[in-house]
């Protein structure tokens, strides 16, 4: 595989962070307004935290969680039901030569921020960072 010469950086490119980035307001857009043809995905408020896309473009990893965090293994299973709805809306709003795969994962970064919070305020680990 040829090295890009103006990215040899261990983190995704800058083209990688900007169609990553449409493609998460896209999606967040079209979850919002509900254009997907799924009474049962509609129902849900979905967040989109982040949007991974691989080197070449082909392949997006949507990081997703239900707004109150209720039906977490339900909202990847509706997601996954409605891929090809909703990548032919992305590839048709961004006006993509091709459109990614989409791959969805349930966003945990709320669940791991609140562990955070309350390791941090547990006595032996305030103790230890106050001194």
């Amino acid at each position: 595989m040829a090295k890009n010469k103006f990215h040899d950086g261990p983190g995704p490119s800058q083209r990688q962070l900007r169609v990553g980035e449409l493609i998460r307001r896209t999606l967040s857009d079209v979850l919002m307004r509900g254009d997907v043809h799924d009474p049962e995905l509609n129902r849900i408020s979905v967040t989109v935290g982040e949007v991974r896309i691989s080197p070449d473009l082909k392949i997006a990893t949507i990081y997703a969680s239900p707004l109150g965090g209720d039906g977490k293994d339900e909202l990847v299973a509706l997601l996954a039901r409605n891929k090809s709805e909703l990548r032919r809306i992305i590839g048709k709003k961004l006006d993509l030569k091709y459109a990614p795969d989409l791959r969805f994962r349930l966003d945990e970064t709320f669940d791991q921020m609140d562990e955070t919070r309350r390791l941090l305020a547990q006595d032996v680990v305030r103790r230890d960072v106050e001194s």
